[in-house]
């Protein structure tokens, strides 16, 4: 299960980030969501998953497996669309929460910038104000499927 509030960002805010990841991610599928992801941190580490999603709003099926690099570039193999790039800002919260602030396809049209961030229960996700955060949000769009990434990958490679 993932829990996860989410916002349209207004450009990346004006805090060093804890991390920085690159990442690039295609589907096989959306509904139900199926995708694989690579993500490389500016150090260089490295890493490769498998994600299967279904529903929407607050509170989703989520299950992520990490895979080998070659596992990835076989599922990779059948997405014959170009894949979404990523940049991930992680910002650690007081709250022990992570703040994670993503540019999606910068560059391009399409491109846009969100935050997210994942709580244990639904009671902890609805009690928390993103604060001193806020200056750098747009809206929140927890609830509105059509704000997904497995929505934006079907409007812009559908």
């Amino acid at each position: 299960m993932e829990i996860e509030r989410r916002w349209l960002a207004r450009g990346w805010p004006e805090r060093e980030p804890d991390e920085v990841w690159h990442m690039e991610q295609g589907y096989v599928t959306t509904r139900p969501a199926v995708r694989v992801r690579s993500e490389r941190r500016a150090d260089g580490e490295e890493r490769f998953l498998l994600c299967l999603k279904r529903g929407s709003g607050l509170s989703r099926m989520e299950v992520e497996f990490p895979v080998e690099e070659a596992q990835f570039r076989a599922v990779a193999a059948f997405i014959d669309k170009p894949f979404i790039q990523k940049e991930q800002r992680r910002y650690s919260l007081p709250e022990g929460y992570t703040l994670e602030w993503n540019q999606v396809d910068a560059g391009t049209p399409e491109g846009y910038f969100y935050a997210e961030v994942e709580f244990p229960t639904e009671e902890a996700a609805l009690a928390w104000d993103p604060g001193e955060w806020q200056p750098w949000l747009l809206r929140e769009v927890t609830q509105e499927g059509q704000e997904s990434m497995a929505a934006y990958w079907a409007r812009t490679r559908g």
